[in-house]
């Protein structure tokens, strides 16, 4: 059994509204140093699957096809045993 953790992310190229409110609302705080902020989401998925390769080819499959919007996000996996 692997444990898959997905990072996803906007593209650069893409607009971030809500990491560029979350920067505001940092620097209405007094966090001045605090700069480009940018928001994603984590996704961790169990595995089951014979090898590290095969569940990673798995959670790219789930990210490809419905866990990440490919036109605007990018997607880093790391596979980890459970």
């Amino acid at each position: 059994m692997y444990k898959a953790t997905v990072n996803v992310t906007l593209r650069k190229s893409i607009l971030d509204p809500k990491g560029k409110a979350a920067q505001h609302a940092l620097t209405d705080l007094g966090l001045t140093n605090i700069d480009n902020v940018r928001i994603g989401k984590l996704i961790e998925l169990d595995i089951d699957a014979d090898d590290k390769d095969e569940a990673f080819d798995i959670a790219e499959t789930a990210c490809s096809k419905l866990l990440a919007n490919e036109v605007m996000e990018d997607f880093e996996i790391e596979i980890h045993e459970n």
